[in-house]
């Protein structure tokens, strides 16, 4: 992966953090800076580290379902032309700025995602497609799931209050 595909992909984290995460900082009141910046910079490494394997989780489960002899290709890999409409999905995940548009530009990045692999493997357009939306489906429930947890766990429980 070339440094400017990871620049973008890091970017793209940091902005997808950060539309989950200024939300809920909003509503913290007494909140310190460092704790919020620490938030974000693991949010934008978890969230770029999410999207750099999304491609190769594609690669992989249609090397699994579709193609009966792996090949000797290269995998699948981000370029800056299938990173860039990422970032401007990223930059759309703020909940103000219209979650139903981030949708479409995620859909439009998983079709970029699934022409190119498609071409690569060998496989049929819709084959492709099916493996990157399960795949991105994939990341993202194992994600979500990761930050219930760890919501769940960070926060303290309330104590009982006394009769």
């Amino acid at each position: 992966m070339s440094p400017v595909v990871t620049v973008l992909l890091l970017v793209a984290g940091f902005s997808e953090a950060a539309g989950r995460l200024l939300p809920l900082v909003a509503r913290l009141s007494g909140a310190s800076r460092t704790r919020v910046v620490g938030m974000m910079v693991a949010g934008a490494v978890v969230d770029g580290a999410v999207f750099a394997l999304w491609p190769l989780s594609a690669w992989t489960l249609a090397e699994l379902v579709l193609v009966t002899s792996p090949s000797d290709e290269a995998a699948l890999v981000w370029t800056a032309d299938l990173a860039v409409p990422l970032l401007l999905a990223a930059v759309l995940a703020f909940p103000l700025l219209g979650p139903f548009l981030h949708l479409v530009l995620m859909v439009g990045v998983g079709a970029g995602l699934a022409t190119a692999l498609a071409t690569v493997a060998g496989v049929g357009w819709w084959g492709a497609a099916g493996c990157v939306a399960a795949a991105g489906v994939g990341l993202g429930v194992a994600v979500e799931g990761v930050r219930r947890l760890v919501v769940r766990l960070s926060t303290g429980r309330m104590p009982e209050p006394l009769t």
